[in-house]
């Protein structure tokens, strides 16, 4: 007789850590057409807007980072490995800066625009997800761009995707219900298809924008 194992849930900062230190990358969403899309969305929006200053909460290894034409940006993970893939692969460019969340003296800055591109679902622990929403919120100026699913699903314990109707979470605090405002919705163009979960995606564009930046 024997008994299999099942895998200790570490949390969500530790699967990203050993996911990144085991040569994994940041999945799909970040490559080929569904970056490309990401990627015509968020530069048109900064070229619209007139956005000089951007925060990525969740910059993974930086993929996606390249297709933006971001003025100045700033990209915080939970992984330092991650943090160490970006600042070694962005090296030589000056408008960018890295800061991994671990760190004792972190502090988070304050930006025209924040981005938080396919990674609500994967905060799987009801106080992680609370603080990243405080965070977004708190750290941007003018507006927020979430790309994420937008549903509640029965979480499963031990997997690293937990998909969350985020917009209730948002009305149910005043202090960001009242001073932002839902700007623009942007369906996916590559909604997903079980087929090709490679290829599609359960994401759509939420954009906000503060009221008193905007009225």
């Amino acid at each position: 007789m024997f008994s299999i194992k099942k895998n200790k849930w570490n949390g969500s900062a530790n699967y990203w850590e050993n996911r990144y230190k085991k040569g994994g990358n940041s999945g799909a969403g970040s490559y080929n057409r569904l970056a490309d899309f990401k990627a015509e969305i968020v530069n048109g929006l900064i070229e619209d807007a007139n956005i000089s200053t951007v925060i990525e909460w969740g910059c993974g290894d930086g993929n996606q980072l390249s297709l933006m034409k971001y003025p100045q940006y700033i990209g915080y993970d939970v992984s330092k490995t991650a943090i160490e893939l970006c600042k070694k692969k962005y090296t030589n460019d000056n408008t960018k800066q890295f800061y991994w969340t671990g760190d004792k003296i972190f502090s988070p800055s304050m930006a025209d625009m924040v981005v938080s591109l396919d990674v609500i679902f994967h905060l799987v622990e009801d106080d992680v997800f609370e603080d990243y929403m405080k965070k977004i919120f708190e750290s941007c100026k003018k507006m927020l761009v979430i790309y994420s699913s937008n549903i509640d699903d029965n979480y499963v314990e031990g997997n690293h995707c937990r998909n969350r109707k985020f917009t209730d979470w948002i009305q149910s605090h005043k202090q960001y219900s009242e001073n932002w405002e839902l700007y623009k919705y942007i369906k996916n163009k590559y909604p997903f298809d079980g087929i090709d979960g490679e290829n599609t995606s359960i994401s759509d564009f939420y954009i906000y924008v503060k009221k008193e930046e905007y009225m």
